[in-house]
């Protein structure tokens, strides 16, 4: 079963993670179910950008973006070349190591 490694956030994962989850699950169900509460304003129908992610390690592991994911990232707050959303990034057999960027452009959940 794959690994993922979730690199340091300060509020969401303040000393990382490491979990597993199964094959053809999405970064996203992975880390809710093990308690990383990270945004999902769009309830994962990939109409947002909250669940945005770096994948810094396995990037080529996971399925390939979709016109609308990648039109979406393009408004992503820290978008870098390895970025996914986490409800469109599923998971294979390799192992991937994420980061959760510091910031969205969720404006309610900066107003916290």
């Amino acid at each position: 079963m794959p690994q993922i490694v979730v690199l340091p956030h300060a509020s969401l994962c303040p000393e990382g993670a490491v979990i597993e989850a199964p094959a053809g699950k999405s970064i996203c169900d992975a880390l809710l179910e093990h308690d990383i509460d990270i945004e999902h304003a769009c309830e994962k129908s990939c109409a947002c950008t909250t669940c945005h992610v770096v994948v810094r390690e396995g990037f080529q592991s996971l399925n390939e973006l979709e016109e609308k994911e990648e039109d979406l990232l393009d408004r992503a707050w820290g978008l870098e070349a390895t970025s996914r959303l986490s409800c469109q990034a599923i998971l294979a057999e390799e192992n991937v190591v994420v980061e959760i960027p510091k910031y969205t452009i969720n404006h309610a959940s900066e107003n916290h």
